[in-house]
């Protein structure tokens, strides 16, 4: 059931956002770069869960397209930093927007005390599985009332 919502709720963000011209790999990694500027290839492969060469491939796309840029990095030329360009940061609210809109979506009809099971749930699953990576879930509100950071890596 996850699996499938998931893929549902990357399907409708990547029809909504196609506009861009960006994939939903491409959105993926994009939403990732928005948290973790500065990321190194290495890194990136290993959140998005894909082999290095393929990394490289989306990357060279991303480059050409004028989203990303990739510089050495300062201590280690061996190793890349990947960095978003001012064509990407235009359209970060529109694509996070976005995002929280097919979440609401989604939850329509789920009273506000079940969303918070639910998300609650989602984070221990996640921490669970994943060792204490920072996989916090998508939603409108935290528990403050203030709104988290929506992004289609972290939906459920």
């Amino acid at each position: 059931m996850l699996h499938e919502v998931a893929r549902l709720f990357r399907g409708r963000i990547e029809a909504r956002v196609g506009r861009h011209g960006l994939s939903e790999a491409q959105l993926r990694l994009l939403m990732r770069l928005w948290k973790e500027e500065g990321a190194t290839q290495a890194r990136l492969a290993q959140i998005l869960e894909v082999e290095p060469i393929s990394i490289s491939r989306l990357l060279d796309r991303m480059e050409q397209g004028g989203w990303i840029e990739r510089r050495q990095d300062a201590r280690d030329r061996r190793v890349r930093k990947i960095f978003t360009t001012e064509k990407t940061r235009g359209i970060r609210d529109a694509v996070k927007d976005t995002a929280a809109q097919v979440m609401e979506e989604a939850l329509a009809g789920v009273p506000s005390e079940a969303r918070d099971i639910i998300y609650d749930g989602l984070e221990t699953m996640a921490r669970n599985l994943g060792g204490g990576a920072d996989l916090t879930a998508v939603c409108s509100n935290n528990k403050e009332g203030q709104p988290r950071e929506a992004g289609m890596e972290d939906q459920p």
